[in-house]
């Protein structure tokens, strides 16, 4: 990996693209510790740096707005939250609405619509987050059992206002953010974002497996067994993202026109075992954080607060649903992802068929059925991966060590999908040079 680097260094052309993304993620960070217009400055201090007699920085994040979202208190609060929920809608709307899913087929001039519609909804939902939080930053005490640690000082119509207008364009700039690094970087912009919201977080955990390991020598143990666990997920998360199943296809000989023959080779379709990715966890981690922030929004309704209560990773309820939502998001992102009847018509137009199935409906029931067992294998993997943290703090409470199963397997992935990309553009200059 270290030497894909050092060659891509050489590079001019990807020297300055890795230089552009390392701009715009130091933009991002800077921006997380502008805080929000109207807050109470003093506390926010306290919060971020843990002398507010008992209110620490750790407690203001959940999971998903450690992945999700910038700096609590920050005008980039919501991250890329509003955006990765609007593409979530979208995504479920294209199969509920006929119109967007004729458009999604149109090719690029259709998926650009979408994501102009994506766009759209993203500022809506940033809007009703951001009135939300601001909503319930002015109804309850900061620390005293509410999804929140701040507090406005300066309560009136006009702060509201600017408040919310501040994280709504936060939002807004975070998702120009994330268009430019995909555009102009290399890899997926809101991935990007995402692996920096988690590394800046390491800090901080690194920090208390510290404090632990010298506290005693029982927490000299629990960090070795945890490291040793980090490892092994580590490995685990590269195998399960590498592994993949390779359909053997055989192309039969075909006439040129009088030219001879051609064909009659083999090749292989990959499908591989984490088709889904992390987005399975990612989606169920924004259902599951749905309740709170409607709880945010009605401060007084005790039933929402208990639901978001019981819906949180406190309690074995909110667990196991978020088990079985890994387990659907992932068997739906699948199936949005590979299509096995299109797979199989063009590998009948091009002369190819499974050794041993039919063409047509048995090729594409075929794959169906090899996908469908495939997304299962991911689902129980994503399911395993995202409750150690919950372990986790099972056998050691009161650690916030800032990162576990999912932060790493979105890391893992995202650092290997770069690796991958950076391969593709080396050997994409080494062939320009070979012609020149």
């Amino acid at each position: 990996m270290f030497k894909i680097f050092a060659n891509a260094w050489r590079v001019e052309d990807i020297r300055k693209k890795l230089l552009f993304i390392f701009l715009l993620l130091l933009i991002y960070r800077l921006g997380t510790t502008i805080p929000l217009p109207g807050i109470d400055l003093e506390l926010l201090y306290q919060v971020r740096h843990g002398t507010g007699g008992g209110m620490d920085w750790d407690a203001a994040q959940t999971i998903f707005s450690m992945i999700m979202g910038g700096g609590p208190g920050s005008i980039f609060a919501m991250g890329i939250a509003p955006y990765i929920t609007a593409s979530i809608i979208m995504q479920l709307l294209t199969y509920a609405i006929p119109q967007l899913s004729q458009m999604q087929k149109e090719g690029e001039d259709g998926r650009k619509k979408i994501q102009q519609i994506t766009r759209y909804l993203a500022v809506a939902l940033a809007a009703l987050q951001g009135a939300a939080t601001v909503f319930s930053y002015t109804n309850w005490p900061p620390g005293m059992g509410g999804f929140n640690l701040f507090r406005l000082e300066h309560q009136n119509m006009l702060v509201y206002i600017m408040a919310t207008v501040a994280m709504m364009t936060g939002t807004i700039f975070i998702m120009w953010l994330a268009e430019l690094l995909t555009e102009k970087g290399i890899g997926n912009g809101a991935s990007f974002l995402i692996f920096a919201n988690i590394l800046a977080g390491l800090p901080g955990g690194a920090m208390a497996l510290w404090l632990l390991m010298t506290g005693s020598i029982t927490g000299t143990v629990q960090v070795v067994i945890l490291l040793v666990v980090f490892i092994i997920i580590i490995a685990f998360v590269v195998l399960v993202h590498e592994g993949e199943r390779r359909i053997p296809v055989q192309y039969s000989r075909k006439s040129a026109g009088g030219r001879g023959m051609y064909g009659n080779h083999n090749s292989y379709i990959p499908l591989k075992v984490n088709i889904a990715g992390v987005m399975s966890i990612i989606f169920a981690m924004s259902l599951l954080g749905f309740p709170q922030q409607l709880a945010q929004f009605f401060p007084n309704a005790q039933f929402l607060t208990t639901l978001a209560t019981w819906l949180s990773f406190q309690h074995w309820a909110g667990i196991i649903i978020y088990v079985v939502l890994i387990f659907m998001f992932t068997h739906f992102y699948t199936s949005f992802a590979v299509n096995p009847i299109e797979m199989a018509e063009n590998m009948k137009k091009n002369g190819g068929f499974i050794p041993g199935i039919r063409p047509g409906k048995p090729t594409s029931d075929f794959i169906q059925t090899t996908v469908n067992r495939l997304s299962w294998i991911g689902a129980i993997f994503y399911s395993i991966i995202a409750i150690i943290p919950i372990i986790i703090d099972r056998m050691v409470p009161g650690l916030n060590i800032g990162f576990g199963g999912t932060t790493l397997l979105i890391v893992t992935g995202v650092a290997l999908e770069f690796v991958k990309q950076l391969e593709s553009q080396l050997l994409m200059r080494h062939y320009k040079g070979f012609l020149d």
